[in-house]
């Protein structure tokens, strides 16, 4: 049952105005009118495009939020401090990749933003603060921001732990809806107080029995374990389509009768090219190396056998098509469609396109690429940094496209790499006309009709189905 809880007067401050801070603050702010919400960053272009007509990141439904509350209860701003010494509470959305260097690096958190900001806020702070942690983060963070807080701070601190459970995509539906809200605190009167000050925020339109309440360790690690749990999910479905490729069984078939079962459920057991998004692998990730530290070797392998069968996947899909083309795709065109890492956002963070791209540039395709959202400064910005080249090299092998007709022109084959609707609805005797015959497609989200598409004449490669009698299947 959802409760109407007062809180006139009480300001909130997000610091860090990305994917989950954006989403997040602006449906807050719709749900609690009578509450301030400032979102704050240190990046004046990013928050100039919170504050005009095009925002900085695609999430359907988010424009409609944002335009619902911006300049009333919700605004944008640079002025950091300012937000800090404002706020009541604080959440923490700063960006916390895998670290690149150093100890723990390719696998641990770099928390180097997360400190910064718990830094700024102790420096600014002169009234009680409660700071959440709304960025994934390691178990025990919390216990180490409060040493900083409260070593460099002057005045007291309260730590929560609120991890975010958003699917891209979906982002706005999951909070205006979510399965659960976990806040995790101190277990101190202090803590505990806190704790119901942000259970009081999130009342105002979720049911109390979706709000759980935790200590901070085990909120911290539930965030970890869950897309851990969702991402194995993925890999075994994924594991299970090469079995199907080589026995010619059907994996959708197969998902369907295995997710039938109430014990396990229907979702996430769609086959594909393989998982990508800010969150799956780098938590995996952060679970392998906190087991590691733990001295839990066995279960630190179990966890990153999840990745390892992920980027086997991928390079599955690479290898059939260059073996269906013939054993080489040098100098042969490949349109690939769809470059962000899943339909319905322009996020390429991990994206299954990065390595397919980075693999066809290395056997010297020309890839064309099309992605209805994601911008080209991104996408040339995530391929110099796979290939390692500048991008006066990474252009002799790649050119963007405004349309999946114009990447299909002249193609040998073409490459789902992300299940946007749209690519269900094309003209495919059309583009078969102005591609190089045999004409082939390479479905790496089975999103496409394969049998329309064969009776077009194409020759179809899809995850996990029954191998086309047409495709080279002879591995050199």
């Amino acid at each position: 049952m959802v409760s109407n809880p007062v809180q006139t007067g009480l300001r909130i401050c997000c610091i860090g105005a990305g994917y989950v801070g954006g989403p997040t603050m602006a449906m807050m702010a719709l749900k609690c009118p009578e509450v301030t919400v400032t979102i704050v960053d240190i990046s004046v272009p990013r928050i100039a495009a919170w504050n005009s007509d095009e925002l900085p990141i695609y999430e359907p439904g988010l424009d409609k939020v944002v335009k619902a509350c911006r300049g009333k209860n919700l605004f944008f701003s640079t002025d950091v401090d300012q937000g800090i010494r404002d706020a009541d509470v604080i959440f923490v959305a700063v960006n916390t990749p895998t670290k690149k260097v150093g100890l723990g690096a390719g696998r641990a958190a770099d928390l180097t933003y997360w400190e910064l900001a718990a830094r700024r806020i102790a420096s600014v702070a002169e009234s009680p603060k409660v700071v959440v942690e709304k960025s994934t983060v390691p178990i025990k963070t919390a216990e180490a921001i409060s040493a900083v807080l409260h070593g460099a701070g002057k005045t007291r601190f309260d730590v929560l732990s609120n991890p975010e459970f958003l699917a891209e995509g979906t982002a706005m539906t999951d909070l205006d809806n979510p399965d659960r809200v976990l806040i995790g605190g101190n277990m101190n009167e202090s803590g505990q107080a806190a704790v119901a000050k942000l259970a009081d925020v999130y009342a105002h339109w979720v049911p109390r029995e979706r709000i759980l309440t935790t200590n901070v360790w085990s909120s911290e690690l539930s965030k970890l374990v869950a897309n851990s749990f969702l991402a194995q999910r993925v890999s075994s479905i994924n594991a299970v389509s090469a079995i199907c490729e080589a026995s010619g069984a059907d994996v959708d078939e197969v998902a369907r009768a295995v997710g039938m079962d109430s014990r396990i459920g229907p979702k996430f057991l769609k086959a594909s090219v393989g998982f990508g998004g800010s969150c799956f692998q780098k938590d995996i990730l952060n679970l392998v190396y906190l087991c590691q530290s733990m001295g839990l070797p066995d279960v630190a392998e179990y966890f990153h056998s999840v990745v390892t069968m992920n980027d086997r996947q991928k390079e599955r899909f690479v290898s059939r098509i260059i073996h269906g083309l013939f054993n080489t795709v040098t100098g042969k065109r490949i349109a690939l469609l769809g470059f962000a890492f899943k339909k319905d956002t322009g996020d390429t963070r991990e994206s299954a396109a990065i390595e397919i791209c980075r693999r066809l540039i290395e056997e010297r395709a020309s890839v064309c690429i099309y992605d209805p959202k994601v911008e080209a400064n991104q996408i040339w910005m995530d391929l110099t940094a796979a290939t390692r080249l500048d991008k006066t090299e990474v252009e002799k092998y790649v050119t963007l496209c405004d349309s999946a007709y114009e990447a299909a022109t002249g193609a040998h084959a073409l490459a789902v790499a992300t299940e946007w609707d749209e690519f269900k609805g094309l003209d495919f005797a059309k583009i078969q006309d102005g591609m190089v015959k045999p004409c082939f497609v390479f479905d790496g989200r089975n999103v496409l009709d394969h049998a329309a598409l064969r009776k077009l004449g194409y020759i179809v490669y899809a995850i996990g189905k029954p191998l086309d009698p047409k495709l080279n299947t002879n591995f050199c």
